[in-house]
């Protein structure tokens, strides 16, 4: 069964409803699928890049094409499915607060290893991907995405390697995005390059609970990270 038709079954179980709050959603993923912690984890992780994604659209004040777009070349729904991802769409879309509950909310699935956990960095880069759809970040959702990177506890030198990640290639520090310190040994820095290519292959991203259906996630991280090396094995070739 597809991520897409299990979402739809939790509308179903969990009763979802326009007057729901966004934060009520996540303790419904907790208890209805509280018997399975991996498809727990996929649907988690798929509800929250609905209800955050609505909301991230909505934080500059204006949802615009791209930014739909976006949302959709990281969500390939199936038509039949359509239907029970666009209510939860609309559904965080259409109340003001709870997104800072909701992420407290989802954040609280990581259990202890919650610092810099794995999957809450999917979703912050899922967000990134929408927020910069329509070639610009905001200010305001420059500081959506802070709060929401707060939320998560991801810490300040981690998220900065995320941010260097959504610059474009030509602007961004290839040692940010790598999360190395000018001027340290080559071979160290390529270490850290096929650590990083390791830690983020699609089947790794899948064992945490990235669904398949949101590989694109993963495509997009890597370029940035094969990028950065490129870069910075070039400018030592020149020296």
């Amino acid at each position: 069964m597809s991520i897409w038709a299990r979402i739809g079954e939790f509308v179903i179980r969990a009763g979802a409803s326009v007057g729901a709050g966004a934060a009520d959603l996540a303790e419904a993923v907790r208890t209805v699928f509280s018997g399975d912690p991996e498809l727990r984890r996929r649907v988690a992780f798929s509800i929250a890049m609905i209800a955050l994604s609505a909301k991230m659209a909505k934080a500059d004040g204006i949802v615009t094409q791209d930014e739909v777009r976006a949302f959709q070349q990281i969500f390939s729904v199936p038509a039949d499915e359509a239907r029970n991802v666009a209510r939860l769409y609309d559904l965080a879309q259409g109340t003001v607060a709870g997104f800072e509950a909701y992420a407290e909310k989802m954040a609280g699935l990581c259990g202890s290893g919650r610092p810099n956990c794995g999957m809450l960095e999917d979703i912050l880069d899922g967000l990134f991907h929408i927020a910069k759809a329509d070639g610009l970040l905001h200010e305001r959702e420059g500081l959506y995405l802070r709060r929401v990177a707060e939320i998560f506890e991801i810490s300040d030198e981690h998220y900065r390697t995320i941010l260097a990640r959504h610059i474009d290639v030509d602007d961004a520090d290839p040692y940010a995005v790598l999360g190395v310190e000018r001027g340290r040994p080559f071979e160290e820095i390529k270490r850290r390059y096929r650590k990083l290519v390791a830690d983020n292959h699609p089947d790794r991203l899948i064992a945490r609970g990235l669904p398949a259906e949101f590989i694109a996630i993963a495509t997009t991280r890597l370029a940035a990270i094969n990028g950065a090396y490129e870069m910075i094995e070039r400018g030592m070739r020149s020296l």
